[in-house]
């Protein structure tokens, strides 16, 4: 098969608002920069389905009021570092960035300023929206602006498969005597099924998060971890992995595939009920429904376990003085079309895994334990979040990251190499390929998102995420057996990545002895 090769300054894995923010900086300083993503569409990710907002400053708000509720979310361990950067330059990147160089357009009040919504845990109304599409806008905004740049070169349909490292993918054996560093990826070239080495200076991981490895999740399709996996693979800290946040909300159809009811529906003055009807969550926060999205999850999980129900409502329509149908107008037509109006009954909802609030360890440039690679977004570890993200956060620090690894890289940028190309191999195929069979590819995920659902859910056990790991280290094994002899598809390379990235989940839960935020010990 032909050997195909890239070469760039930076190689940028994954598209949402991290990624391509570190792609328009790096390009705007003159890199030659490749960005490649697993989907045909440069704009899927996990940015292109956010509904709430973007945190910013709003009316009589400080950095130390904002800093004030990320902590308190975080449940104490959010690192002070990330805050400080996050509280003191987000306001300023999505005025500057987001709004005047971008072009997003944020909704804006009758008298044409800029409107700000209210979220859980936020003591200022400071979030800036787009409706219920707040990613969305975000997202074609950044993919326009992106393709200004002619170094910039876009690879949708590309797979990475594992980052390329020396000395472990050297055949120099004095190669061993060198710092290991990230040197680019081995990726699949999805349509023609070929596998490519792409060659880069500095490598930044914006792979998102890993929602799909448990059975409810609001993360779309591509949401499998690949980050987490292919970083631990070569070498790279991770912290924080216990900490998976669950959305309270999302809509409880056999049709709605994990689709998000936004905590801004709450913010607008939303309560949960019993399906009997009753209000609940004065019994467990003085927030009441504006607490905490681990204390709420908890909450309406004990309430449904205590009643024997798999669902409980979110009336907007009894409490709400706003236009449902104007500030609402993705969350209405989803709902009307499964039959739920939501401007005259309740929404039925369940909690559903959302965010991980841990990653790829990075410091205040993005920069890994791993030489030349960075990380940002969701699948790096800045500490931001502590044990629990804020509402709202998460778009502020893939922009902040990403604008700020952009700059890191391009300031200091290193042209020798290393090593020499001719020791780096091309992919080695097996010698006899086995086919995938699709049946045996779902089997595994449905075993993998039970047991994270079951064992390394919401409330765990110890006894609960013993089971978990021993089940998942099994799984494990006879994935990478599957793995070695099959021909690669993207299916494949997402299962390896999936079940790696669920393993990874469960052992930090079960290290984890002390309940904390999301990661909730019973």
């Amino acid at each position: 098969m032909e050997d195909i090769k890239h070469y760039c300054d930076l190689l940028i894995i994954g598209s949402g608002i991290a990624g391509l923010s570190t792609a328009i900086t790096a390009g705007e300083l003159g890199l030659n920069v490749i960005l490649i993503n697993k989907e045909p569409n440069i704009e899927e990710s996990n940015t292109f389905y956010a509904q709430g907002g973007i945190v910013t400053l709003g009316k009589n708000d400080s950095p130390e009021l904002l800093a004030k509720d990320i902590i308190e979310a975080g449940d104490g361990i959010s690192n002070p570092l990330a805050v400080e950067i996050i509280t003191k330059e987000g306001p300023k990147l999505v005025e500057d960035f987001l709004i005047k160089k971008v072009g997003v357009q944020f909704c804006k009040t009758s008298l044409g300023e800029i409107d700000f919504a209210q979220e859980g845990s936020h003591s200022r109304r400071r979030i800036l929206y787009c409706m219920d599409e707040t990613g969305k806008a975000i997202e074609i905004a950044l993919s326009r602006k992106v393709k200004e740049f002619k170094n910039v070169k876009i690879l949708t349909n590309y797979t990475a498969i594992d980052l390329l490292t020396i000395p472990h993918h050297s055949t120099n054996p004095l190669a061993l005597y060198r710092e290991p560093q990230c040197i680019g990826a081995y990726v699949l070239n999805n349509l023609e099924e070929r596998v490519e080495r792409i060659f880069a200076q500095y490598t930044v991981l914006a792979t998102g998060g890993l929602g799909r490895i448990y059975l409810h999740t609001t993360n779309p399709p591509c949401a499998t971890g690949d980050g987490f996996a292919m970083a631990q693979r070569a070498g790279a800290r991770l912290i924080n992995m216990e900490y998976v946040q669950f959305h309270p909300t999302s809509l409880f159809h056999k049709d709605a595939d994990g689709f998000l009811i936004s905590e801004a529906v709450r913010g607008e003055g939303a309560r949960l009920k019993t399906k009997s009807g009753e209000t609940f969550m004065e019994k467990y926060s003085s927030l009441k429904d504006l607490a905490p999205r681990d204390e709420v999850c908890r909450a309406i999980y004990e309430e449904m376990l205590a009643r024997g129900d798999n669902y409980v409502y979110l009336d907007i329509a009894s409490y709400s003085k706003i236009d449902i149908k104007k500030r609402f107008p993705n969350i209405y037509s989803k709902c009307l079309s499964l039959g739920i109006d939501i401007t005259k009954e309740p929404i039925p909802v369940v909690p559903a895994a959302h965010y991980i609030c841990g990653g790829v360890q990075v410091d205040i440039w993005g920069r890994t334990s791993l030489k030349n690679l960075y990380a940002v977004g969701e699948v790096s570890g800045t500490g931001l979040h502590g044990a629990n993200r804020l509402a709202s956060t998460s778009l502020l620090e893939g922009l902040v990251w990403g604008i700020r690894a952009g700059k890191h890289i391009a300031e200091n940028f290193e042209k020798e190499k290393p090593y020499k190309e001719s020791e780096i191999p091309s992919w080695i195929y097996p010698e006899l390929e086995e086919e995938v069979d699709p049946a045996l590819i779902q089997q595994d995920w449905f075993s993998i998102k039970s047991t994270m659902w079951n064992y390394v859910g919401i409330i765990r056990t110890a006894k609960r995420l013993e089971r978990g790991v021993a089940d998942l280290r099994y799984l494990r094994n006879r994935i990478e057996d599957f793995y070695k002899r099959a021909h690669l598809t993207p299916s494949l390379i997402s299962l390896r990545n999936g079940i790696q990235t669920a393993l990874i989940v469960a052992e930090s839960a079960l290290r984890n002895k002390r309940s904390r935020g999301a990661h909730f010990i019973k």
